[in-house]
């Protein structure tokens, strides 16, 4: 680092300017446009999942399933005569046990009242949590065209209700096709 003496002597001004913290800053900025460039140019078009093979899971009866889904750009739900497909700008629907559709406030009474008959059944929150085997999870199968808002809506019910695993059914996909 260089120290200035200026050559006016004592009683002239120093007229150079300090350009240290002009240049820190600067490098600094460097370094965050560096960063955050390449990941602001990403989009989720460009996201490639991998296909992996997976061993099937061990469902117990106690699980609960839901299916997420919307209803189509006629405002008809699944399983009414002429269902197009799930709409982006649908309104949400929500199946319990992938048969039965619940509001929110169903699927969280529903949810909680399942939860509850299980952890009575295995002696309470005590027994039930000596084995962590028992407890019962939560598997989703959200529609391809359900939007987020849906399915994270169910997540928030369930978890609400007391289930603490939340997991996704996805349709087996064949590696080697």
């Amino acid at each position: 680092m260089a120290i200035s003496m200026g050559s006016g002597g004592e009683d002239a001004p120093m007229s150079d300017i300090n350009t240290t913290p002009l240049v820190d800053v600067m490098l600094v900025l460097l370094i965050i446009f560096l960063i955050a460039v390449p990941v602001a140019i990403q989009t989720i078009e460009k996201l490639h999942i991998p296909i992996l093979v997976s061993a099937e899971s061990q469902d117990k009866v106690e699980n609960l399933l839901l299916t997420v889904s919307t209803t189509d750009t006629q405002g008809r739900s699944a399983g009414d005569p002429g269902y197009e497909g799930a709409s982006r700008n649908g309104q949400c629907r929500v199946y319990f046990n992938n048969i039965t559709p619940v509001s929110s406030e169903e699927l969280y009474d529903q949810a909680f009242k399942r939860l509850d008959a299980i952890v009575q059944r295995e002696g309470g929150i005590d027994a039930i949590m000596a084995n962590p085997e028992t407890i019962p999870q939560v598997h989703i199968r959200g529609d391809v065209n359900a939007p987020w808002r849906c399915i994270a809506g169910a997540i928030y019910n369930v978890q609400a209700a007391g289930y603490p695993t939340v997991g996704f059914i996805s349709n087996p996909v064949d590696p080697n096709g």
